[in-house]
């Protein structure tokens, strides 16, 4: 049975990811912050829960072997990383270097994952981004994801560490309670007349649901030794507006999207993944946005009851 290690695992990428390593028979054990009963942990497939910050120090104490740690902890925000630089870089930055550390003296045939961003490669323009397209970050939170890739790249030359990174696109699906598609659904609930959002919504990002994600990262744990990149992706460009007026439609509200024209400092205004990497892995997307939208507003509706 396979040892996994997810960090981050009371965050909404963490406990999907666990549920489908625990699909596949392995032996899951959480660390991170979150209170959790027994009861709540076990429904996600997490063997054993520890609560605490990433540190070499935390890692250390945990006194168990693994077979693939999947860094899922850390910051996820733009705007956090505006306002909260330092501490960004703790969550990002630091946590991966123990991580590393904790590899190299305790786990060396240890597989690691890491759930990175395309916030590394900046404002790329109105075209599919390839993992080898040149990293130029425009935020901090963009600089912290490719100094811990950089991390990684450095213990795998050195060190022979066993690693993939994956550098997520959208992620969403029932569950996720920020972000555009949460704020949204608040808006549009409380909406009278029409609801309005920053930018011009000619913005495009490419959707992948939790669940693809959480495959995706179970499909390159499997990759044979060696350092790799992969986009974590559908392929598929959509403007903000299109998935506004979706998330409308299936809301059931009548009400008008507008747009401020303002943009968010940080924010690149295309995302799309070139995804011929990544299916070669025998991966790809099964939830459709369509279908991944209308299970959200139902998630969103269940909370109200």
């Amino acid at each position: 049975m396979k040892r996994i290690l997810i960090t981050g695992t009371f965050g909404f990428l963490g406990k999907n990811t666990a549920l489908a390593f625990k699909k596949e028979g392995c032996h899951v054990t959480g660390i991170g912050h979150g209170k959790w009963y027994e009861f709540e942990y076990a429904k996600y497939g997490i063997d054993r829960w520890i609560e605490s910050t990433i540190t070499f120090e935390s890692l250390m104490n945990i006194r168990e072997k693994f077979d693939v740690i999947v860094h899922c902890g850390g910051s996820g925000s733009v705007a956090f990383s505006y306002e909260n630089p330092y501490e960004d870089f703790q969550k990002s930055v630091q946590s991966t270097l123990a991580i590393m550390e904790f590899i190299r003296l305790e786990n060396p045939g240890c597989k690691f994952i890491y759930p990175s961003s395309p916030a590394v490669q900046g404002n790329v323009g109105d075209f599919p981004i390839r993992e080898s397209d040149p990293m130029l970050p425009i935020s901090p939170y963009g600089f912290h994801k490719k100094m811990a890739e950089e991390i990684a790249y450095c213990y795998n030359k050195n060190f022979g560490i066993n690693i993939a990174i994956i550098r997520f696109f959208s992620i969403y699906g029932a569950g996720l309670k920020k972000q555009l598609l949460w704020d949204a659904c608040h808006k549009i609930k409380n909406a009278t007349d029409e609801v309005v959002f920053f930018g011009t919504g000619e913005e495009t990002r490419d959707w992948i649901h939790v669940s693809d994600a959480a495959k995706l990262i179970v499909a390159t744990s499997k990759i044979e030794e060696g350092f790799e990149i992969v986009n974590g992706g559908s392929g598929i460009r959509t403007t903000i507006e299109e998935v506004l007026r979706l998330l409308v439609n299936c809301y059931g509200r009548e009400v008008k999207v507008r747009f401020n024209q303002v943009v968010k400092e940080g924010d690149p205004r295309f995302y799309q993944a070139e995804t011929s990497k990544t299916f070669a892995l025998g991966w790809k997307p099964q939830v459709d946005l369509n279908t991944g939208i209308m299970d959200y507003v139902n998630f969103f509706k269940s909370l109200e009851q």
